[in-house]
């Protein structure tokens, strides 16, 4: 019988230790090999954005229009995101933006423009938009529908956008858009940013705290800074105020026009950004005479607090001083028995045979017979002012910067909810020749549930501004 030859044990283990080892070199392999292959194989957004517009590239304003898409899951909270439209600015311009339609309504919008630290060749600001928790949710796969704003430059001169990163005239139609950033809670979620960072868990993982939600506008406030491109703007309207160029009067009748709207930038204004400017010019005749007026479109205030920041004028823009000119805030609503009138009239040369410098405050029973109450303060106000109207359990205050002027009540309050305007106009032509008068707006602010001195409304209106909330409206009107 043959003897059996034994395989050596060295034999027997080897194939175990080259398993091992072999799996080792795999898996160090495939630990080297991960990032390459993750970045082929990223994870999917958790949201993304489509962008369209309609504007060339030398715009009056860059419009672009955006939606954010929920591709995960989960409801997203939209105050979670941000988004970001990069631009280059010319001239060392300053530019502004306002919200022209979302179907959450642009009281839930704000926005701001922020310098980048670090330019590119195509970016060095960008606009940065945030909503607040009235945007709502967006379910798993819903998108926000269009949210169409303009960026324009306060000076309203024409934009060059062929070198900014965000704009695309070919895009017409909603295309996905890598140039608009968005951000959940901070982290960046969709696109890249100028200078070629991408989303990526490496990214989430280093990122900072997620910032502060931005607050809710409060209930039954109307708050505008007139952030508007000129009497025409869509977002104009879309905010809720008309510019009137209807016949009749007051002052020289049937003279309103458009032409004296507009938004210019101005010193001593909220952070010296833009203002409502009212001009009223004439040549002396009925002819050649233009008064303005802006007013909002609603009739929904009544008690409460107005306050507006107006810079009256004691002398014309341009031309020959001593025009009986009436530079007004005023609110104004009801008929018949209803009707409701308060007035803040300044005249700097007077009128009706009373001299001036002189501010009538008003509070009006009945136009029609001329049944009022009213207090005359004799002084310039030839600079800014804060000017209030306080209205509570019928009660009529009016205050100018603190100090209160006057006080009516009994029939001698309000009857109906009212419009607020403003509206500067001749009360007659005394002589021939060009002039034009100013009148600024840095502000309107409403609140209908309180009366607060100007130091809180003033403090208020810093905290919006602050928060690039430049305009919201949530008073209800009653039915």
């Amino acid at each position: 019988m043959a003897s059996s030859r034994r395989r050596p044990p060295g034999r027997r283990v080897w194939p175990k230790i080259r398993l091992l080892l072999l799996v080792a070199v795999v898996a160090a392999g495939g630990t080297a090999l991960y990032p390459v292959w993750k970045a082929a194989n990223p994870d999917p957004p958790e949201l993304k954005v489509r962008y369209r517009t309609d504007t060339p590239a030398t715009a009056a304003a860059a419009k672009p229009s955006l939606e954010v898409f929920n591709d995960t899951g989960m409801a997203l909270p939209l105050s979670d995101v941000t988004l970001r439209y990069w631009f280059t600015a010319e001239d060392s311009a300053s530019y502004a933006f306002n919200c022209v339609n979302a179907v959450f309504g642009c009281s839930n919008v704000a926005g701001r423009i922020v310098a980048m630290d670090k330019p590119t060749d195509t970016a060095d600001h960008y606009l940065e938009l945030r909503f607040t928790e009235g945007a709502g949710d967006l379910k798993p796969g819903a998108n926000s529908k269009g949210i169409d704003v303009q960026l324009f430059r306060t000076d309203h001169k024409k934009l060059k956008q062929s070198d900014d990163r965000s704009f695309d005239a070919e895009k017409t139609s909603y295309k996905e858009a890598e140039e608009v950033t968005a951000y959940k809670r901070g982290v960046l979620a969709w696109g890249e940013e100028p200078d070629g960072t991408k989303a990526s868990d490496e990214k989430k993982t280093a990122a900072k705290t997620a910032p502060e939600a931005l607050p809710a506008p409060p209930a039954g406030v109307l708050f505008d800074d007139f952030s508007y491109l000129g009497p025409k703007d869509p977002a104009l309207f879309k905010h809720g105020w008309l510019v009137r160029t209807s016949k009749g009067g007051p002052g020289i009748e049937n003279t309103w026009s458009a032409q004296g709207v507009s938004f210019p930038t101005a010193e001593g204004s909220h952070a010296d950004g833009q203002v409502l400017n009212l001009r009223a010019s004439t040549d002396g005749t009925k002819a050649g005479t233009k008064q303005a007026s802006l007013g909002t479109a609603a009739s929904k205030f009544r008690d409460g607090t107005y306050a507006a920041r107006i810079h009256f004028s004691d002398g014309p823009a341009s031309g020959e001083a001593g025009d009986h000119v009436n530079q007004t805030f005023y609110t104004i609503g009801g008929k018949g028995s209803k009707y409701s009138e308060l007035d803040n009239e300044y005249m700097p040369n007077g009128g009706w045979g009373r001299p001036g410098p002189k501010l009538d405050t008003v509070t009006w029973y009945d136009h029609k017979t001329n049944d009022r109450v009213y207090e005359t303060t004799n002084k310039s106000l030839d600079a800014w002012h804060t000017v209030l109207i306080r209205v509570k359990d019928g009660v009529v205050a009016y205050w100018l910067d603190g100090k209160k002027l006057f006080l009516s009540n009994g029939k001698y309050a309000p009857r109906a909810d009212m419009s607020v305007n403003f509206n500067h106009w001749f009360i007659d032509l005394p002589f021939k020749g060009e002039r034009s008068w100013d009148m600024k707006v840095d502000w309107l602010y409403y609140n209908a549930n309180d009366t607060l001195s100007a130091e809180e409304v003033q403090s208020q209106v810093a905290g919006f501004t602050d928060e690039g909330m430049n305009y919201f409206d949530t008073v209800r009107e009653t039915r």
